[in-house]
């Protein structure tokens, strides 16, 4: 069985790639049930945050904490517990839109008929679920890219700009969606440029600007300004 935690830690943790540095000793806590905001300009450091919380980027220097235990000392089955929705969709074209999510079900070990009709359901695509993907828009692989990230019910869920290229329909999809893992008790941290977008569904936000952490607060009523009095643009 998986371990179970409710607490995510990074501590004084760094970043470097070769000579360049992408975080700089950021120390932030991200608990269950927030929608904690990485906000910040591009090439602020907040895909490398999202890529050491998920385990695929090796800090250089801190730690990260999950329930108390660092990934070494968690194990592989940390990973199972981790949902990732990164830049790149992980979906197979080829493949119809069921066919995508019974691929991941299956590696993930579930009964892939349950979750699949779930996950369809959940994206809005049930209708479409035979379709091939290559035939779908930008905010319909988005959609489905969401649940396959969600297959296994990580405590841990991680987005990288959830909402590029999402028409006014997915992005009201992908934030009531958002808003019910966190009701459910799932800690889910999410990188974003868009202040608009982040605004009334971040319940903490966490500026970066240069890797290095600048705020780390409650998200305030009228984000955008708050936004520009920290960053001064």
């Amino acid at each position: 069985m998986s371990f179970h935690f409710e607490r995510v830690e990074l501590a004084d943790v760094s970043r470097h790639f070769g000579r360049r540095r992408a975080v700089s000793r950021v120390s932030l806590a991200a608990e269950a049930g927030e929608i904690l905001g990485f906000l910040g300009p591009n090439g602020a450091g907040k895909s490398t945050l999202i890529g050491m919380l998920a385990t695929l980027v090796v800090p250089s220097s801190g730690s990260i904490r999950y329930g108390g235990r660092s990934a070494a000392q968690a194990g592989p089955e940390l990973r199972g517990q981790i949902g990732l929705l990164a830049h790149e969709l992980h979906l197979y074209p080829e493949l119809s839109a069921r066919q995508n999510l019974e691929f991941f079900a299956r590696l993930y070990g579930l009964d892939p008929d349950g979750a699949v009709r779930t996950g369809l359901e959940s994206s809005g695509l049930a209708d479409r679920a035979d379709d091939s993907v290559s035939g779908f828009s930008r905010g319909m692989r988005q959609r489905l890219a969401l649940e396959r990230s969600l297959l296994h019910h990580p405590r841990l869920v991680l987005f990288d700009e959830p909402f590029t290229g999402l028409d006014d329909r997915a992005v009201t999809v992908v934030s009531s969606r958002l808003r019910r893992l966190a009701k459910e008790g799932a800690i889910v941290v999410l990188a974003t440029h868009d202040l608009d977008l982040a605004d009334g569904l971040v319940t903490r936000v966490a500026i970066v600007r240069d890797g290095r952490l600048i705020s780390d607060e409650p998200a305030p009523a009228g984000l955008r300004g708050r936004y520009r009095t920290v960053v001064g643009r």
